[in-house]
């Protein structure tokens, strides 16, 4: 008997032992990931430094954006531990601020543009850092660039350099715009899957994967115009940096071939002979000319240098505890949702909040909407409208900034501002509205599953499963034709037009910001700097401070995000970097995820899909 009580009891402290000895793990986990975080945080500071003559390299990486997404602290603590990570994210308002501080400090001779992690960044934001490196030029200062290899993007702010040098075994790779779809409407009949679509706009090709196999003569005409447009402020850009023709940038196949035989096959020599770049150098031949250009670094054996990430942890401003009278800022980035959503997006009720906050603000005397968004729910996007009707009565003006793209429903949350300012190549208008619902009758009765039953009326019994009957879709259809009708209406009657002119440039239609001044649908073209400066006019402020109003990170998320970002310098890099697989995967993901994100009560949308493929 007295063998199963002992046998019982070491069960229990076998089990007590493993579940202690996991408790004093963790603890000890995070006690020694907090001891690392306060270690380096204390000695960070001091082991930045900048040189007298030094160069700062803007080795920019992953994204511009205009508001980081929200991660989990665990996630970005791991990408934050790399610096510079190509699947990251970057502040276009650090880039500038970077750039701009640089300019004005003594220290600073040189700017090297290093750009190979460079991933995403639409042209209106490449143009907003180009201006900024415009500037820093003026003050009398140099920028080069260096690259084994420039993509477009890159090499569009390449271009602003007064030296580009490519690797000799490199090349220069600038293809211009395209806009290709899938399309599924054999696959979907095959599939006897029913996608009723409802639209109004004649250029609302946001569906025409759903309902043909090819685009309709009506998107040929306005993407085909749409590139043109957008295309030619790109070389006209880059020509203009170089001192070359436009036409010279993208050669037929005819004239590429031509020249690839006069350099001999070599890339990088056909570069040079074209005038896309200045010099061909390795990164010795690189490191040997900066060395002569601002000197041998006091420790190390490179030229003397300060990073994009060290400097703007460097001169990043300590934040005030003085309120002061100011412009407000709110971003407006993404897909526009209901309800809540996390920083980085855009919710129907958590954006509407931001802008009840500034309402609120005594100190907020103006707000300036960022917008960057292709649009969504059209609920949501009324609901955000609403919130700056309310700003405005309460006095304070509102001045709206598009940035890369404010379509559909970005137009939409746009229009009611006090005045519009637009980059020439920021994808707006997009006045249209569509709606879409898939049923799987047909698909399932093929593999003998039928739905069958009993309701009290037709709209108890609608269902995915089952076929929508022909007054249902007029039903739906005179809705969408309604929600048409009051964005026309909305427009003609903030842009002072009437709707008949309104709707000749509406039908889903989508406008450069160069055209779309010409057109009326917006005020001015310049960026966020100067949509503040005018926010201020308009509130009559001569002296004013600006106040990006944002979802705030908790107490908790700051410091876990902080302590785990010390921690994972020491960690491997493997444990932070994907597979192709991976980011391909990825990818994937993020179209399905757009596609079922889409959650307006109403079924009823305000989408530019032709921007999102643009951006």
């Amino acid at each position: 008997m007295s063998a199963n009580p002992s046998f019982f009891k070491r069960i229990c402290l076998f089990i007590w032992h493993t579940l202690n000895g996991t408790r004093k793990l963790i603890l000890n986990l995070i006690f020694f990931g907090i001891l690392a975080a306060i270690i380096i945080s204390i000695g960070s500071s001091e082991d930045i430094q900048v040189e007298d003559n030094s160069a700062l390299v803007l080795n920019l990486a992953g994204s511009i954006v205009d508001q980081k997404q929200q991660v989990d602290p665990l996630e970005a603590a791991f990408k934050q531990g790399q610096n510079a990570n190509a699947d990251g994210e970057i502040l276009l308002a650090d880039v500038l601020y970077v750039i701009d501080n640089a300019a004005q400090d003594q220290r600073i001779s040189t700017l090297v543009l290093d750009l190979a992690d460079l991933k995403r960044a639409g042209i209106s934001k490449l143009q907003s850092i180009g201006d900024a490196l415009n500037r820093f030029k003026e003050s009398g200062k140099k920028v080069v660039a260096i690259g084994n290899y420039y993509e477009q993007n890159q090499y569009f702010l390449a271009s602003f350099a007064d030296t580009i040098y490519l690797n000799p075994q490199g090349g220069v790779s600038l293809d211009g715009l395209s806009m290709y779809n899938q399309y599924f409407k054999s696959a979907l009949d095959k599939l006897r899957i029913k996608a009723h679509i409802f639209r109004v706009g004649t250029f609302k090709s946001a569906v025409e994967p759903y309902m043909r196999d090819d685009m309709s003569d009506a998107a040929r005409e306005a993407s085909s115009a749409l590139l043109a447009d957008v295309w030619q402020s790109y070389t006209q850009t880059v020509a203009d940096n170089r001192n070359i023709e436009p036409n010279s940038l993208v050669p037929d196949a005819t004239t590429y071939l031509a020249e690839l035989d006069k350099a001999n096959g070599d890339s990088a020599a056909m570069a040079i002979n074209m005038k896309w770049v200045d010099s061909l150098a390795t990164t010795e031949d690189f490191r040997q000319t900066m060395l002569e250009t601002v000197g041998k670094a006091s420790s190390g054996d490179s030229f003397k240098q300060v990073s994009f990430y060290d400097y703007l942890t460097l001169v990043t401003p300590l934040p005030s505890f003085v309120e002061q009278d100011s412009v407000g800022i709110i971003v407006a980035s993404g897909t526009i949702l209901n309800g809540t959503q996390p920083a980085g997006q855009i919710g129907g009720e958590s954006t509407a909040e931001l802008l009840r906050k500034a309402r609120f603000d005594k100190h907020v005397k103006a707000l300036v909407l960022r917008v960057d968004s292709p649009g969504g729910s059209a609920f949501a996007s009324e609901q955000i409208r609403q919130e700056l009707l309310a700003l405005k009565a309460a006095g304070k003006p509102v001045v709206v900034s598009m940035g890369s793209l404010a379509a559909s429903g970005g137009y939409w949350i746009s229009a009611s501002a006090d005045y519009i300012f637009a980059t020439p190549t920021t994808l707006t208008g997009s006045i249209g509205i569509f709606g879409m619902i898939t049923t799987f009758e047909d698909s399932l009765a093929s593999i003998g599953v039928h739905t069958d039953g009993v309701s009290t009326s037709e709209w108890a019994g609608l269902s995915v499963t089952r076929t929508l009957s022909p007054q249902v879709e007029a039903i739906i259809q005179r809705h969408i034709e309604r929600g048409y009708l009051d964005f026309i209406s909305l427009v003609a009657k903030e842009r002072k037009m009437t709707i008949e002119q309104v709707d000749k440039i509406a039908q889903g239609r989508v406008w450069s910001g160069k055209k779309a001044l010409e057109l009326g649908l917006v005020d001015e073209l310049g960026d966020l700097d100067e949509a503040i400066a005018k926010a201020a006019k308009l509130a009559d402020m001569t002296l004013f401070d600006t106040r990006v109003i944002e979802q705030e990170l908790t107490p908790e998320q700051r410091f876990m995000q902080q302590m785990f970002a010390s921690v994972s310098s020491y960690l491997p890099a493997s444990l932070s970097q994907s597979s192709m697989l991976e980011q391909m995967l990825a990818q994937w993901t993020s179209s399905l995820k757009t596609l079922t994100s889409f959650d307006d009560p109403n079924n009823v949308y305000i989408y530019c899909d032709t921007c999102n493929m643009m951006n």
